[in-house]
């Protein structure tokens, strides 16, 4: 780690109170940083102040955000920030007080993508599932421990894994969005009943419709996937992987993808 800050200021203390730690009581968000600058930091605030709004949390000052952010930026360079916001120190209980919320931010170097970037990945299917819940879906809560038993269950090779809901609905990577070129045209999973609304997943969608194309969010099976042509994953760090293996069957690392890969490279 390079460094770390509660409430702006450097160090690594937290309250054995606080309702993060206590119950996941709160929203992160990972951000990408490149030259001493976050990417899609706008994107990363603005879902942020959603997932805290959802969940009833006072919302940090932007202005100081943003300046903490900066700086911590500008000293990694080239890494990865993690913002944690929690609703603060409560008292014991599930109830939500009136707690000042916590702010902790870490800075991270960053890891090796660019193989993974050019030459695809595998794929394989996760036996975890996850539960549905319209009221946090969408939102990147401090709960995944859903992610953490799919991650749990294979070593790094593949490097990601796709993850259903309880009906057998295609959702997400454990770490990703999924993107699948049908015949029908360019699909992502819709997220209304559970998954993470990726800002990556969202800077795709909307480059996609400034290029003159459209991708539609919809329910997608397996099922689907066996007639894609192509499919990528995209998160705020590794920007687009394409996939050239999901389970036994290879799959072309074709011009979409590197579409997605060009509209990326100019944000």
């Amino acid at each position: 780690m390079i460094g770390s800050w509660v409430n702006g200021q450097p160090g690594e203390a937290l309250s054995v109170r606080d309702r993060g730690l206590a119950y996941g009581d709160g929203v992160f968000e990972t951000m990408a940083v490149i030259s001493g600058r976050v990417r899609l930091l706008d994107a990363h605030l603005a879902r942020l102040a959603a997932g805290l709004s959802r969940l009833a949390i006072a919302q940090p000052d932007r202005d100081q955000l943003t300046q903490e952010i900066t700086r911590a930026a500008a000293l990694s360079g080239v890494g990865v920030l993690k913002l944690i916001v929690s609703r603060g120190v409560g008292a014991r209980g599930y109830r939500p007080d009136g707690a000042t919320p916590t702010r902790i931010l870490s800075a991270w170097p960053a890891g090796e993508q660019s193989s993974r970037a050019e030459n695809g990945v595998a794929l394989r299917i996760c036996a975890t599932r996850f539960a549905e819940q319209p009221a946090l879906a969408g939102l990147k809560t401090l709960n995944r421990l859903e992610q953490v038993l799919a991650r749990g269950e294979w070593a790094d090779d593949p490097p990601e894994g796709l993850m259903l809901d309880g009906a057998g609905r295609v959702i997400s990577g454990t770490m990703s969005n999924l993107f699948a070129v049908l015949p029908q045209g360019l699909f992502t999973p819709a997220l209304e009943r559970c998954g993470v609304k990726g800002v990556m997943r969202g800077a795709v969608v909307r480059a996609a419709a400034a290029a003159g194309g459209a991708i539609v969010e919809r329910d997608l099976t397996l099922a689907d996937l066996e007639h894609a042509s192509e499919l990528f994953l995209t998160n705020a760090l590794i920007g687009a992987w394409p996939v050239r293996r999901l389970e036994r069957r290879d799959l072309a690392v074709g011009p979409v993808a590197r579409e997605a890969q060009r509209w990326i490279a100019e944000l």
